[in-house]
């Protein structure tokens, strides 16, 4: 008996809340799941929008956005850690700026005083057209000639393909292959080359 004391209690309370608010139908309302937005329970909106790499820049980061930590922070809504680093190119001293995940490089700015190239390696980032990191020639091209060239610099195996029906964006694509370095695979070896990475140049 002493076991169904409260119990009877808590039932009392909870039908006295209900009689009471009875008469105020438009101060509350019963859970309808049918009402309930299921779309937050979606992976991707846990973390807010993803990045994308457009013909205007990455994100909110353009060819007008100074080459410094709290511009690049701001555009990037705070979600990497930066870091600023120096490299020679063509006998210049560059400065540029890396947005890391933990040691992962995900996103490298050059330029001189505003933002003139950016090089994404984040798998989450996307291209306007869907490509991201990782997808393979023959997805975005059946033919390299006419699109792409041999890469130059520190990219060993791989050609630069400029992005269809775009001015600012490319696509490096790196791949096995026995040939000699600054010639393009033949497009069969190409096909199962894949993104390391989307560029935009201003």
């Amino acid at each position: 008996m002493k076991s169904l004391r409260p119990a009877l209690i808590v039932a009392t309370l909870l039908l006295a809340g209900c009689a009471s608010n009875g008469s105020q139908q438009s101060e509350s309302s019963w859970w309808n799941p049918l009402d309930w937005s299921w779309s937050t329970l979606w992976p991707g909106n846990w973390f807010g929008s993803s990045l994308t790499v457009s013909e205007q820049g990455v994100g909110a980061i353009n060819g007008t956005t100074p080459l410094q930590e709290a511009a690049l922070n701001a555009g990037l809504n705070g979600d990497y850690r930066l870091r600023q680093g120096m490299r020679s190119e063509q006998g210049e001293v560059v400065s540029f700026w890396q947005a890391l995940t933990g040691n992962e490089v995900k996103l490298t700015f050059s330029g001189k005083e505003t933002v003139s190239r950016i090089e994404v390696s984040d798998p989450a980032i996307t291209s306007a057209d869907g490509t991201r990191i990782g997808d393979v020639f023959s997805e975005r091209y059946q033919k390299a000639f006419g699109h792409c060239q041999a890469a130059t610099g520190d990219a060993t195996s791989a050609v630069l393909c400029k992005a269809p029906d775009s001015q600012h964006i490319s696509y490096l694509y790196q791949g096995k292959w026995a040939g000699p370095q600054g010639l393009i695979p033949p497009d069969d070896v190409l096909k199962n080359w894949q993104v390391s990475k989307i560029i935009w140049q201003r």
